[in-house]
């Protein structure tokens, strides 16, 4: 899971390579990156809802095997085209891995660990986040940006076997998969992006971002209307009364939505204005991208006593104070000293709502919906990550990096309302619903994992 993190922005400190290797520019530079998140996203709930009906263990092995073999795709792709293609596909292998393996760490421990579980499974997810754009300017430059994708193939060969081995099947109550559903909603965003993107090149009154952003919202319109008749919608219903669990999905869309934009620019800026190699730029983000280490794990301690939501919001205005300081700083001249205390507040802002985050969205719902809820939960973040990318990269192209870093900062600071409208009263210890038999199917109970 970590590896398909690392790989949302394993390319970001090397896009600037990749552009001239590949002949292509920035709009392009866009769908290297957000192939990827887009097909990660559409594919969470599916990826969810197979693990339930087929076995988790079976859908993670599966998610592994196509992921690997996608890296390695990417890693041989000669044309941005190709590129862009490989990479659509390994983010179908990430949204097999990704949903089930939340659900398959909470099942391995007891429900008096299970907060810490979600804790350090968020962790490691958005340690994988943020460490991506350093690791994939420390292989640029050290070896080649192909192997950003190599790296991943003897990874994915040694992980295939070590889960057949730790790993005991499970699944869930099955539930037939709403087809319609995610191919409505999928489409909305991948439309909404691409208007985006085109408005960014040709300007918002051009015929082709009207086309792309009026064929998103009648597809959003669709899905709205198809949710409400589908015998099996995406998201129960119900989930949608359940305050604590829309609101944290609607604060983790702003702050990633404000984190993936931002970080797309300020790693081009170390390497553009501020002269520095892909791996010195990833290198100088370790301030932001080393905190959530130290953070998440006391946050995934505090949770229970003080509330996800409280922590959530405190995370969204860190992070926001942190992107207006450096919007405000950055120029040209600028010395990196100065960029220091903001990437701090900014690593400690993101550690909490890592950790805080997932926790609430999975402490609000029945021990049977962990894998639906966990699937909303990364859609929701991984749309609010493209969307992030493409509407900053339109900001930028008419207002400069300072108004596409502020742009993601406003839209941070929102998520603070939500994650202060959340109920403040301490969670329960255990909080995270075990599955029982007054809750969940008599399927929904995984056997014992191996490892300890």
């Amino acid at each position: 899971m970590f590896m398909v993190a690392v790989d949302n922005l394993v390319v970001t400190n090397a896009l600037t390579v990749i552009a001239d290797d590949l002949n292509t520019r920035q709009s392009g530079l866009q769908w290297v990156v957000n192939g990827y998140i887009l097909a990660f996203a559409g594919l969470l709930l599916a990826g969810a809802a197979l693990g339930d009906r087929i076995g988790r263990r079976r859908v993670f092995v599966w998610g592994i095997g196509l992921f690997t073999v996608a890296s390695a795709a990417c890693a041989l792709a000669d044309s941005a085209g190709a590129l862009v293609a490989a990479r659509v596909v390994q983010g179908a292998g990430a949204a097999a891995v990704l949903p089930v393996s939340l659900t398959l760490a909470v099942a391995s421990v007891d429900a008096g660990r299970r907060p810490l579980a979600v804790g350090v499974w968020g962790g490691v997810n958005g340690l994988g986040i943020a460490l991506g754009p350093m690791a994939g300017g420390l292989v640029t430059q050290g070896l080649d940006w192909h192997w950003i994708f190599w790296i991943n193939v003897p990874v994915g060969i040694v992980a295939l076997p070590l889960a057949l081995w730790a790993i005991r099947e499970s699944k869930g109550a099955p539930r037939p998969l709403d087809i319609p559903g995610i191919v409505l909603v999928t489409g909305a965003v991948v439309a909404a992006v691409w208007g985006i993107v085109q408005a960014a090149d040709g300007g918002w009154a051009a015929a082709r971002p009207l086309a792309g952003l009026a064929a998103s919202a009648a597809l959003f319109a669709a899905f709205a209307f198809w949710q409400r008749r589908a015998p099996t919608p995406l998201a129960p219903l119900h989930l949608y009364r359940v305050r604590p669990f829309m609101l944290s999905n609607a604060l983790a869309l702003a702050m990633y939505f404000g984190v993936f934009g931002s970080i797309f620019f300020l790693a081009q800026f170390m390497q553009g204005p501020m002269g520095y190699s892909p791996f010195e730029a990833g290198l100088r983000t370790l301030p932001w991208t080393a905190a959530p280490m130290v953070v998440v794990p006391l946050a995934s301690a505090l949770t229970g006593r003080v509330g996800g939501g409280l922590l959530q919001a405190t995370g969204c205005l860190l992070q926001a104070v942190a992107l207006v300081w450096l919007a405000l700083i950055s120029r040209p001249g600028l010395a990196y000293g100065e960029m220091v205390g903001a990437m701090v507040l900014a690593g400690v802002g993101m550690g909490l709502v890592f950790a805080a985050n997932p926790a609430t969205v999975i402490g609000s719902v029945a021990g049977h919906e962990h894998n639906l809820a966990s699937g909303v939960n990364n859609t929701v973040r991984e749309f609010g990550g493209a969307l992030g990318i493409a509407v900053l990269t339109a900001v930028y192209s008419h207002g400069g990096l300072r108004s596409a870093v502020l742009t993601g900062a406003a839209v941070v600071f929102a998520g603070t309302f939500a994650g202060l409208a959340i109920d403040r009263a301490p969670a329960r210890p255990g909080s995270v619903p075990a599955p029982s038999a007054s809750r969940s199917a008599p399927s929904d109970r995984p056997e014992p994992s191996r490892l300890p």
